[in-house]
């Protein structure tokens, strides 16, 4: 007995020192109300460290005794000890006795100040050395484990799931896990937060650093205008410089020439005739040549245009196609190695799991045999035999059974005659039985086969006048049938053109822009994501058209969302949605719907809809829809309990009228109308509801429908009209069937009048059986109950045998039942057996899983999958050779096609150049011709244009100073020596010093800026320029030594026109020329044009560089956020594994101890299957998050809530769960007050049965009760009685056992200690 005594001093009621017990296995602590029975309660629970606020007190001091007469003063303090004795010490304490070195005193005190003091062996602790010193003999303060107060019970039967929770988890020890847990999971979500804002802020700055990208390239873009037009304009005004200066220089010869040609005119007639025949057949083979070329490259550009850019492209696809397979088999690879990695931990775990069996078998069978020790070591009523004696048990019943063996034969024999005379009997009734079968049937065959003559009559008159009926038919269905087969087609054909009209208004109301642009992306969704069902306004339909309405209202803005399977489709098509820029919608995953109303619900709602008055007049919406199985979760969470309704009336009397339905529901009409949950009402209709319904209101559509309606009736009517075409083929074969049905009937007739005689005949000749059956039945009857009191007889003398041998043993042993005996150890031995051979089963099944998984090859596939890689990656390498060498093809044609275009120029210039030479040469014809006597003339205006030509040189300068053209200039130098050798460096022209003296800003950098070209007004005072071109040209111009001539031909002749380009510096006609300058405008104006249209950012590219620094800085905050989180994932997660297994274990052993224990307590000879009790879990996943139902279902009764079940119920099923709580974590002793106040006799039985039974083997149970059971049950009583004089209270202890009279200890054998009325 764990707990031995318990001394009180000045505790509560108990005043001075007092030590109460010894307690014994069993003991009942009993008394008048009042007495102080639950003040031992709270001294041991004292004692065990429960605090005083949980003791009915306030403070400690109020658990001092108060004597009478001093109610304002209490003694200087108390104490209470418990003396707890070792389980592994019983054998050496003796029986009754104890060994004081080995036994453990648990003591608190408290002092005259009110504090207090915890002792283990008389020696001062600490709290939490006291707690573990308790914990080391299996007391939990926390889970407290073996103390039940009074109102304990009914407080566990009336807890929440939430509650119960609790209770598991103080109990399984997860509590302990519950701050470590919230704090590791608020790290998680802190460190899943930083991550995705380092994520945020990553992607915000790579969208700053796109947009700066562009403003740079936009800056970038500007200044390569501003470049592109100074360069544009400095070839401009170089070319036309160098053409004004060409001309110019070319007009003077010209003008020498023709001053000294003019006598040569005539000789130059015929060369000049015969220059142009020359001139002309040069330039026809120019034009030859040049289309040759043209022709060549128009062939080329057509063979990279047709065959090699398209050749490149497919091969450009090809090598994507070929790495992103390469990138599938790399993750293939990397799953295999991920696998290859499980499956070496699936072997560890295996190899662990199959020591863990083995060691639990080790220990299984160390208990079995302490078992058996233990039931020798018994104080029962039942006798254990030895080893010895049990082999001597069945030597005796060898013996038995050879002395029986001559009278047992004999009984054999009897059995068989008895058998064999029974059988005959059994035999002869089953042949009566088939005698009176048999002639019932026979009666019955008589009576059919009357009734079989009679119909084939009257069915042969039927069958003629249904042949005459069809004939007839079959005439007027003949000839309705080319009828309707004519009105078919023809309604076939309106019927398509109505429908086509109504789709094509459908699509005119229906297909807004926004829905086009909707109905794209979901196309575009379900090819880029196979597992896209679409909107589900496209999937499911109304069973009727009048509930179109209905149904879109009640399923709202769901009935466009689009029905996706799972949750990570939806987010890829989000993703996907954001990434394009396409729009918004609303996506409906399959598998994480929540919220959906059950099966139950639904089927109760249909009932209650129905029991209403008008219950056809109510539907539930989702009974009005037609879907696919897979889209129905979609369909029942749009619409839910949603009510379809006739009309408003209807929804108004069902939601706020009807006596018998108080479901809140929403309502809907078919006009659209809706009664909320909250009672709101909501009329009218949005014209999208009425698009997505379609309801059409326009009267051409109302009467399309109307027609299409009498179509659709008129072609079913035809149809109905064309299936009587199987009747009338039916009838007609029919009717080929009636002769010889007629034949049959006459011979079926026949047949059955001969029939009708056999019967009767058979009918006579059974019942005289029959009675000769009956008298033999008789006789055996009589033989079989003498041979049964034979067999009685020959039993006895088998039982007086075997009491010969085997009754001198039961005497000796006082086993007086050996059967029982056999039963009792049977059942322990095959328990043990089962056990045993449960575990050799699932270790043999772990090494067979074993043997597999190391047998299993995981490397082959992981070889395959990285043979396909190098496989791919060959193919990879091919293609990307294919692609280069295409890549070399394609620059090559290229580079053909530019040296042919080049050559095409090439020759159209010198086409060009050809055919002004013929026009030069023709020219120089005519006028050699007909222009000989006016060569003066033609030397005017020579002179004329040259003049012209300086003025439009002047202008030309004057513009290009004042627009600040860069113009190169030629640098030339002369090395001159002085006197004493030393080299220096002088212009060329001595007239550059005066001009460089006057403006030496003029001449910068080699190039020529405004102000450079300065002319000769700025040095000549008094001159102006001229303001047109004709005024004062010979006097300005005319002559060479003039000095604004000069000047200008001074600074052309400064200009390098080398960088002028040799296309540009070839001699072309007046049009030619205005076409060029129209060209150099044209490209100049779209070059001011673009850049006005540009709003460059000319720090760009700082702030570029910058983002860019950033970016990279983010990149390595991002890194690090995704590491911490996987650090915090991983710890939570092995706390989060940690605490659900602590509960787990808990639960399962709770559960599966709870159905055992309450099996046990609610057996009975009338219900000895007992009763059943379970646990369930809201959240399996994380049980300490949902809530935890406890539910008792007892004998004979239905399931039921727990608050539904009695009081003594509840209290059984309660009891049953602290029971099995404490088989968790079991306590050495069990203390319970008052548990029994519920329970009827009947209970109290079953419970008083259950303690006895633990009590003998797994703890010691002290009870305080009221009901007389308990002491008929227990082995000790301790009485508390109320001491009047000193209003304290006083115990007696009584031993039971001393009254028992099978028990194994008698009333001589107690200690005196345990017969006397402990008084201290």
């Amino acid at each position: 007995m764990p707990v031995t005594y318990l001394e009180l001093e000045n505790f509560k009621s108990y005043a001075g020192l007092q030590r109460i017990g010894p307690f014994t296995e069993f003991t009942s602590i009993i008394g008048p109300n009042g007495a102080g029975k639950s003040n031992l309660m709270d001294a041991i629970s004292f004692v065990f460290g429960v605090q005083s606020r949980d003791l009915r007190s306030s403070q400690m001091k109020d658990l001092v005794f108060r004597p009478p007469g001093k109610q304002s003063k209490r003694t200087g303090g108390a104490r209470a000890a418990l003396y707890y004795q070792p389980e592994e010490n019983k054998e050496s304490s003796g029986e009754g006795g104890r060994d004081s070195a080995d036994e453990l005193c648990f003591s608190r005190l408290i002092h005259s100040n009110g504090s207090g003091e915890y002792r283990v062996n008389n020696k001062t602790v600490t709290f939490a050395q006291y707690e573990k010193e308790l914990a080391k003999i299996g007391v939990l303060l926390k889970a407290r484990n073996f103390l039940v107060f009074q109102g304990d019970v009914e407080s566990l039967a009336h807890k929440s799931p939430k509650e119960m929770v609790e209770l598991l988890e103080q109990v399984s020890g997860s509590y302990e896990l519950k701050d470590e847990y919230l704090e590791r999971h608020k790290e998680k979500e802190a460190a899943e937060a930083a991550t995705i804002f380092s994520y945020n802020k990553q992607k915000g700055l790579k969208s700053e650093r796109r947009l700066l990208k562009d403003q740079k390239d936009e800056a970038d873009r500007f200044h390569g205008l501003i470049e592109k037009k100074h360069q544009l304009q400095t070839d401009m005004y170089l070319w036309q410089l160098y053409h004004l200066k060409e001309r110019i220089s070319s007009g003077e010869t010209d003008l020498k020439e023709f001053e000294e040609e003019a006598e040569e005119l005539q000789e130059q007639e015929e060369t000049a005739q015969k220059t142009l025949k020359e001139s002309k057949k040069l330039a026809s083979v120019s034009r030859r040549e040049t289309a040759a070329l043209d022709k060549k490259r128009v062939a080329t550009a057509a063979n990279l245009s047709s065959k090699l850019e398209p050749d490149l492209i497919r091969v450009e696809e090809e090598v994507k196609n070929w790495a992103k397979k390469t990138k599938a088999e790399e993750r293939q690879l990397k799953k295999l190695d991920e696998a290859t990695d499980v499956h070496e931990e699936t072997i560890g775990a295996l190899k662990k799991d199959i020591k863990e069996y083995r060691t639990t078998l080790e220990y299984l069978e160390s208990e079995y045999e302490d078992w058996k020790r233990d039931q020798a070591r018994g104080s029962g009523t039942d006798v254990i035999l030895t080893k010895e004696e049990e082999e001597e048990l069945e030597q005796l019943k060898e013996e038995a059974a050879a002395a029986s063996d001559k009278p047992r034969r004999r009984l054999t024999t009897m059995n068989g005659k008895h058998k064999t005379v029974r059988g005959k009997v059994a035999e002869i009734e089953e042949t009566c039985k088939q005698l009176s079968a048999t002639e019932s049937l026979t009666q019955r065959e008589i009576k059919a086969l009357s009734g079989r003559r009679d119909t084939l009559q009257k069915s042969l008159k039927k069958f003629t006048a249904e042949a005459r009926e069809s004939e007839r038919k079959l005439q007027n269905l003949d000839r309705s049938n080319r009828e309707s087969q004519q009105r078919r087609e023809a309604i076939e054909k309106e019927s398509e053109d109505v429908t086509q009209k109504l789709a094509r208004f459908r699509d005119d109301r229906r297909q807004t822009h926004a829905e086009e642009r909707l109905l794209q992306a979901i196309d575009s969704l379900k090819n880029h994501f196979p597992g896209v069902l679409g909107r589900l306004v496209d999937l499911c339909r109304p069973t009727q058209r009048r509930f179109n309405l209905a149904v879109t209202v009640a399923g709202g803005k769901d009935m466009d969302a689009i029905v996706v399977p799972n949750k990570q489709v939806g987010f890829d098509c989000i993703q996907y949605l954001r990434d394009q820029r396409i729009g918004t919608a609303t996506f409906l995953p399959l598998d994480g719907l929540q919220g959906l109303p059950s099966s139950e619900h639904l089927e109760k709602l249909r009932t209650l809809l129905a029991r209403q008055d008008g219950g056809n007049r109510y539907r539930l919406a989702v009974d009005v829809v037609s879907c696919a199985e897979n889209v129905q979760k979609a369909v029942l969470y749009a619409v839910g309990t949603t009510v379809v309704c006739d009309d408003l009336d209807t929804a108004r009397n069902l939601c706020f009228n009807a006596p018998n339905f108080r479901e809140r529901v929403k309502a809907v009409t078919l006009g659209g109308a809706v009664i909320s949950k909250s009672g709101t009402m909501t009329g009218g209709v949005t014209k999208e509801d009425s698009n997505r319904a379609g309801r059409f209101v326009d009267e051409q559509v109302e009467q399309l429908k109307k027609r299409e309606e009498a179509l659709e009736l008129e072609r079913t009517k035809l149809i109905d009209a064309s299936s009587q075409i199987q009747e009338m083929e039916d009838l007609r074969s029919n009717l080929s069937q009636f002769k010889n049905r007629n034949h049959y009937c006459q011979s079926d007739s026949n047949h059955a009048e001969k029939q009708l005689e056999e019967k009767k005949t058979l009918l006579k000749s059974t019942a005289t059986r029959l009675e000769q059956i009956q008298e033999e039945k008789t006789s055996l009857q009589q033989n079989l109950e003498s041979i049964h009191s034979q067999v009685e007889e020959a039993r006895q003398i088998v039982r007086d045998a075997e009491e010969e041998h085997l009754g001198p043993f039961r005497k000796k042993t006082g086993l007086v039942d050996l059967n029982a005996y056999q039963e009792i150890m049977g059942e322990r031995r095959e328990e043990f057996n089962n056990k045993k051979r449960a575990i050799i089963e699932h270790q043999a099944k772990l090494g067979q899983q074993l043997d597999y998984e190391s047998n299993r090859d995981v490397q082959k596939p992981l070889k395959n999958a990285q043979k396909r890689l190098r496989e791919k990656n060959e193919a990879l390498n091919k293609a990307e050779k294919r692609k280069a060498t295409q890549l070399q093809k394609v620059k090559d044609i290229k580079k053909s096609l530019l040296e042919e275009e080049e050559a095409l120029g090439k020759a159209a210039e010198a086409e060009q150049e050809r055919d002004e030479a013929v026009q030069v040469a023709q020219t120089t014809f005519g006028e050699v011709k007909n222009e000989r006597t006016k060569a003066t003339k033609t030397i005017s205006n020579k002179e004329h244009s040259i003049e012209r030509l300086r003025g439009k040189l002047h202008e030309t300068l004057q513009k290009a100073r004042v627009e600040e053209i860069e113009l190169p200039l030629i640098r030339k130098t002369k090395t001159k020596r002085k006197g004493d050798g030393e080299a220096v460096e002088k212009e060329e022209d001595d007239d550059d010093d005066e001009e460089e003296e006057e403006d030496p800003s003029s001449l910068r950098s080699g190039s020529l800026r405004s102000g450079s070209l300065r002319s000769a007004s700025q040095t000549a005072a008094g001159w102006s320029m001229p303001q047109s071109q004709d005024s004062g040209l010979t006097t300005k111009f005319s002559r060479s030594d003039y000095p604004v001539v000069a000047k200008d031909q001074k600074d052309t002749s400064k200009i390098d026109f080398s960088q002028l380009r040799s296309n540009l510096k070839q001699q072309c006609s007046d049009r030619e020329e205005a076409k060029l300058q129209r060209q150099f405008e044209d490209q100049l104006q779209k070059l001011v044009v673009e850049m006005d249209g540009l709003t460059p950012n000319l720090k760009a590219t700082e702030a570029f560089g910058a983002i860019s620094d950033k970016l990279k800085e983010s990149g390595v905050d991002f890194d690090q956020a995704k590491t911490d989180a996987r650090k915090v994932a991983t710890a939570f997660n092995k706390i989060k594994q940690r605490r659900t297994k602590q509960f787990t274990d808990a639960f399962t052993h709770i559960d599966k101890a709870l159905k055992t224990i309450y099996n046990d307590m609610t057996k009975s000879s009338k219900h000895p299957l007992g009763g059943e009790a379970y646990l369930s879990l809201d959240d399996t996943d994380e049980p300490y998050k949902g809530g935890l139902k406890f539910n008792a279902m007892p004998p004979m009764k239905r399931f039921r809530d727990m608050e539904q079940l009695s009081g003594g119920e509840k209290t059984v099923a309660a009891l049953s769960l602290l029971f099995a709580i404490h088989s968790f974590r079991p306590a050495p002793f069990f203390v319970m007050d008052e548990v029994d106040a519920a329970l009827d006799n009947v209970n109290l039985r079953k419970v008083c049965h259950y303690i006895t039974k633990r009590s003998r083997n797994d703890f010691q149970c002290i009870v305080i009760s009221l009901k007389d059971m308990f002491y008929q049950s227990s082995q000790s009583l301790v009485g508390i009685c109320r001491d009047a004089g000193t209003n304290s209270s006083r115990t007696i202890t009584l031993d039971l056992t001393q009254f028992d009279g099978n028990g194994k200890r008698s009333a001589e054998d107690e200690p005196e200690s345990a017969k006397k009325r402990t008084k201290q």
